[in-house]
């Protein structure tokens, strides 16, 4: 999660909230500042025919947003309760060129996912707030996992609910639970079906408790 070309670390979290809207009225109260309107995310995640950087983890993506974003992820590991994972991102001008591109060296789409996202600095913390097709998450992005922990808890959102993996993971438990048929992670897909994220053991952070 960049606004930037970059070629770092991310360190991140993910937390499944029940209302965006007290979140946003919450980031407002703190000073965050508004960096990204929301906005549509149209992905793409990339792999060879013999899905070589699923089986090690890895992550190939193309994404349209207001902008266009090569990404590369290496596979993460927990560092200060928060997933840490080496990140490459940069900026493109042409979405299909790049789609071209990497399909001429032998790469496919093996996903395509949607979100709408908007995103708050605070702090040199960035935390966004997405609706997903199965339901609302928090993303809070910052220099390490204490860094992290202190800010979700500014912003009332509980610690041990937190998601270190990612939402095409949380894609395929539902798939699985659920036995859905389809492969894309749309909002079309979804729009009929009613979804129970604490089936998965995913339950909100928002709430007290």
């Amino acid at each position: 999660m960049k606004d930037a070309n970059s070629s770092e670390k991310e360190t991140e979290v993910k937390f499944h909230v029940s209302n965006p809207d007290y979140l946003i009225e919450t980031l407002d109260l703190v000073d965050a500042i508004l960096i990204q309107p929301r906005v549509i995310e149209i992905n793409l995640r990339f792999d060879t025919p013999a899905m070589e950087l699923s089986s090690q983890a890895r992550v190939l993506r193309l994404r349209q947003d207001s902008e266009i974003h090569m990404t590369y992820k290496g596979a993460g590991h927990v560092e200060g309760e928060a997933l840490a994972r080496q990140e490459i991102e940069f900026t493109l001008s042409d979405f299909n060129a790049a789609r071209h591109f990497l399909e001429a060296l032998g790469y496919q789409v093996i996903l395509t996912y949607e979100k709408y996202r908007q995103t708050y600095s605070l702090d040199n913390v960035l935390i966004t707030i997405d609706e997903m097709p199965y339901g609302f998450f928090s993303e809070i992005e910052g220099p390490d996992g204490g860094k992290i922990k202190e800010t979700a808890a500014l912003l009332g959102l509980n610690w041990e609910r937190r998601i270190n993996t990612s939402y095409s993971d949380i894609f395929r438990l539902l798939k699985t639970k659920n036995n859905l048929s389809f492969k894309d992670l749309t909002f079309k897909n979804f729009k009929h079906l009613q979804i129970n994220l604490e089936d998965i053991n995913i339950h909100p952070a928002d709430l007290e408790q």
